[in-house]
């Protein structure tokens, strides 16, 4: 019998209280510390009620943000990495809860960053320990599963290396099966012993205990299919590797699509709980930038009419994700002929490829335009669209339609994510790129690397654009 992985939370309940107990230890650290050097405010209720807010945040946030996800296969510079970004996370959680709920007052900033401090330190001691021991016992365990491999010569240096590329399998390899050789002629490959060949490997299986038997196949034959029909017979659980067939498809996941059993390939991949987080960082940020935008409305919109008189707001049809149709909506900066006139600029465009730009756009509306494109305030009513669901706060610029009729399939991939009001090529010093090409390799890079703490780190580093005013020109 074949055990199957524990996929939920519950898979890494031990190092969640070891968690647990890494936050109870730097509280209780961090109070003696506050009461040692007598700040007073002494308030027993306060700091329970701040205990149980930190270890319901760190656990929620933990589990929400794949914290534990591949946690044994880490090693010390990776999982130094995940638990400061954790910390900060959580650091960052925890701070605007009491800043909301008005509970800041009783806790000094020495127990506060005390706290944090230890958090980090407890936290990633305990869990390098639990991992260190964990995989010391399993290397004498005898209880580790027997794992067999079947695999041509030619292929099983290679599916060695794969095999042990991580620092932690939960498995115990007892030999290897030549299907193309005679095992006679090796001994051992990579200080793996060779046990038998075609000829011989039933016979092995049958006298020797092997729990499972990975298949490392070039590809599904009749053969490969009726030599596990026989392990199976055994009751021995198989793997088949189509590892030199699907090798070079990135992401690749078992699925069902009605009854069909597939193999699904993507360029990039994201779990429901960061979908999920993104999302809600959407509709959070959406609601804060759309009372700043109401606010700015009140300024904006007489300069505007003033100046050019016309609609305050200027919407147009883009693209979005995979290709869909959406209004994009702006303050709008440009006279009222902008469009008409573009096609005459065409010839004065800086950038090579599917976008437009100029120097000196005589389009801008003289005064008001220059300066709410400057400070980028004329995009602040995208944060409908991003309520809508139709951007995200951080993605790809949606190209206009003309530009997306234009592309080169490769052109595509920018689409593949939700379109966003801000981006990697934006805070890469967009007013410099002039080559549609390099645009588009950013926003690979961008999706090809994408989560939540990339997210974050453009949006601050768009802050700092818009305060230096090196927004779209």
């Amino acid at each position: 019998m074949y055990k199957t992985n524990i996929r939920s939370w519950l898979k890494h309940l031990d190092f969640i209280l070891l968690d647990i107990l890494a936050i109870t230890l730097a509280f209780g650290a961090s109070y003696l510390i506050r009461e040692n050097i007598g700040l007073g405010l002494r308030d027993d209720i306060s700091y329970r009620s701040l205990y149980l807010t930190v270890a319901g945040f760190h656990i929620l946030t933990a589990i929400l943000g794949q914290g534990y996800s591949n946690i044994i296969r880490r090693g010390r510079i990776e999982e130094a990495k995940n638990v400061l970004r954790h910390t900060l996370v959580l650091l960052g959680c925890v701070m605007l809860y009491l800043v909301f709920t008005k509970q800041s007052e009783p806790f000094s900033r020495i127990f506060l960053g005390c706290l944090f401090a230890f958090t980090l330190v407890f936290t990633l001691f305990f869990r390098l320990l639990l991992k260190r021991w964990i995989r010391e016992s399993l290397k004498k365990s005898e209880k580790l599963s027997k794992l067999l491999i079947l695999s041509r010569g030619r292929h099983i240096e290679r599916c060695l290396r794969q095999l042990n590329d991580v620092q932690y399998q939960p498995f115990h390899i007892v030999g290897i099966v030549l299907l193309d050789e005679d095992a006679s002629r090796r001994e051992e490959i990579c200080g793996i012993p060779v046990v038998a060949d075609s000829e011989t490997m039933l016979e092995y299986i049958r006298l020797n205990a092997v729990d499972e038997i990975l298949v490392y196949a070039d590809a599904i034959t009749d053969k490969t299919r009726a030599l596990t029909d026989q392990f199976l017979q055994m009751g021995i659980a198989v793997h088949i590797s189509l590892d030199q067939l699907l090798g070079a498809l990135p992401h690749r996941q078992f699925q069902h699509l009605g009854e069909l059993n597939v193999i699904t390939t993507s360029f990039q991949t994201a779990g429901m709980a960061n979908l999920f987080l993104k999302r809600l960082m959407d509709i959070c940020g959406s609601l804060v930038g759309l009372l700043a935008t109401g606010i700015a409305f009140l300024f904006v919109a007489p300069a505007i009419y003033i100046r050019s008189p016309g609609p305050i707001f200027f919407s147009q049809e883009r693209m979005g994700q995979n290709g869909r149709k959406f209004r994009i909506y702006k303050f709008r900066s440009m006279y009222m002929d902008a469009e008409e006139r573009k096609k005459e600029l065409m010839a004065q465009n800086k950038i090579q490829g599917q976008m437009f730009k100029i120097d000196n756009d005589p389009r801008i509306i003289r005064g008001v335009g220059t300066f709410i494109r400057n400070t980028s305030i004329d995009e602040l009513p995208q944060f409908w669209n991003i309520l809508k669901g139709d951007m995200s706060l951080v993605g790809t610029r949606p190209p206009t339609v003309d530009e997306f009729e234009h592309y080169q399939l490769h052109h595509k991939i920018r689409l593949s994510f939700r379109p966003g009001l801000t981006g990697l090529w934006q805070v890469s010093g967009r007013s410099d790129i002039t080559d549609f090409e390099e645009v588009v390799k950013l926003d690979e890079e961008y999706i090809a690397n994408w989560n939540l703490w990339l997210d974050i780190k453009i949006l601050l580093k768009t802050v700092k654009v818009v305060l230096n005013q090196k927004g779209s020109e």
